[in-house]
């Protein structure tokens, strides 16, 4: 199809009115600000390794892991509040406002970590500065999901929306991994151990802050949504709360559809590299260089499953991933616990990535699928932000609270169980690839 045949089916279909290249760099460009959010998220998870210590005066470092954990999912409690502001912004006066302004959110976060204090300087002052720097995060984070997962969906053709949702779960998951390359580079050619946990955990925060300032400048002249531009004035009609509570469905489903896979994600993600550590016992290099690769291995999974949903449908994805978390979690879990080789704890993250990816791959779209144009941003984020925040950003603490009481396995069933109760959703799902609300005004 050439560029103008593309722009002619564009404007019949509601997508942005733009040629190949130019619609590709806005769902780049829209999907940036993933990239620095899931960076951030999972420098703070990475390096808490080192800097836990500096905020948390306990000698334990299950302990202090313990500790900075639950910073980690308080911050996520701040997601919903995001989701709303950012979203309603998004809703009601587009898409690019919203995105340029949540990206900057994320550069004072980052920016306040890293210049943070220690406990040893200013006493318990340092974790509350450092628990107000993830609040902002978490604000930021709450209202980028909803946003750039709408805007994405607008800015696609519909034959290959599965396709851009993978690759937009690609600088989701590029941001962990930018964070893990990060972490070797300082790990392996420029500090010393006892350099990172004195101040060398400050220098990715600091990267977070310059790629958000980055992300700001290139989000200032995206363009708008053809999508939203037509349903503005219809929308602007209608109630904000009113179009909430018509759409109460689409956002529980949201919530079905999440809570597994959200367990599941920072299970292989934000937990994987304490887990290696703390219980199969690998070292600082094997835990890092086994996170980095098996993370390039799910990333070249999700355009692939992407593209396969926009030939079967989205559906059949999502119960593969329901029935194979559910039967292969305890499994996977136990195994990679008993290993000690690095090898094989790596194989066996990269199985796991398989099963997982039929959820991460095209959950953007999905939930996008589901709502109106006027009432997209927020049905896809507030949802979401809600269950990230109980079932997602609570992995760490859940699982390291288990392992403190002696019963770690424990952990394994708490994430079958979840992904177990998306299953039952995904069962009764209509396929949303042939029963999108995409074209819906309100």
């Amino acid at each position: 199809m050439t560029d103008t045949e593309m722009v002619r089916r564009s404007s019949r279909i509601g997508a942005a009115p733009v040629g190949r290249w130019q619609q590709t760099r806005s769902i780049l460009i829209g999907s940036i600000g993933n990239l620095i959010e899931w960076y951030d998220v999972y420098a703070y998870s990475a390096f808490a390794l080192y800097f836990a210590g500096s905020f948390f005066p306990q000698t334990d470092p299950v302990a202090q892991q313990l500790s900075a954990a639950s910073l980690f999912a308080v911050a996520f409690l701040m997601r919903p509040v995001g989701s709303l502001l950012f979203g309603y912004f998004a809703d009601r006066f587009g898409r690019r406002t919203s995105l340029t302004w949540s990206v900057l959110l994320m550069c004072f976060g980052s920016l306040l970590i890293a210049v943070s204090p220690t406990y040893a300087t200013i006493g318990v002052w340092a974790p509350v500065i450092l628990s107000l720097a993830r609040i902002l995060q978490g604000l930021s984070q709450g209202g980028e999901y909803g946003t750039s997962a709408t805007y994405l969906s607008e800015m696609s053709e519909p034959q290959h929306r599965g396709f851009y949702s993978g690759v937009w779960y690609v600088t989701l998951i590029g941001g962990q991994l930018l964070a893990l390359v990060v972490l070797l580079v300082l790990q392996k050619l420029l500090l010393t151990p006892d350099q990172l946990k004195a101040w060398g955990w400050r220098i990715p925060f600091v990267i977070g802050a310059l790629l958000a300032v980055y992300g700001y400048y290139m989000r200032r002249d995206l363009a708008e949504t053809e999508l939203f531009k037509t349903a503005k004035a219809d929308a602007t009609r209608v109630s904000f709360w009113s179009l909430i509570a018509g759409n109460w469905r689409g956002m529980l489903l949201v919530i079905g559809i999440t809570i597994g896979g959200t367990s599941a994600f920072y299970t292989y993600t934000t937990y994987m590299q304490k887990f290696l550590k703390l219980s199969v016992g690998l070292t600082d290099d094997q835990t890092t260089l086994v996170t980095a690769v098996s993370l390039l291995f799910a990333i070249m999974l999700q355009p692939i499953y992407g593209a396969i949903s926009d030939r079967i449908g989205r559906k059949p994805l999502l119960v593969g991933f329901g029935v194979l978390g559910t039967l292969g979690t305890v499994p996977l879990l136990s195994a990679l616990h008993d290993t000690k080789s690095p090898w094989v704890a790596m194989g066996l993250i990269c199985l796991a990535w398989l099963i997982v990816s039929g959820y991460t791959s095209i959950t953007a779209i999905v939930k996008a699928e589901l709502f109106p144009t006027a009432i997209r941003a927020v049905g896809v984020g507030l949802p979401y932000a809600f269950t990230a925040a109980i079932f997602g950003g609570s992995v760490d603490y859940v699982a390291l609270t288990f392992k403190k009481n002696g019963f770690e396995t424990g952990f394994y069933w708490y994430a079958t169980a979840c992904i177990a109760i998306s299953l039952v959703v995904y069962l009764f799902l209509p396929d949303t690839k042939t029963g999108s609300r995409m074209d819906r005004a309100v």
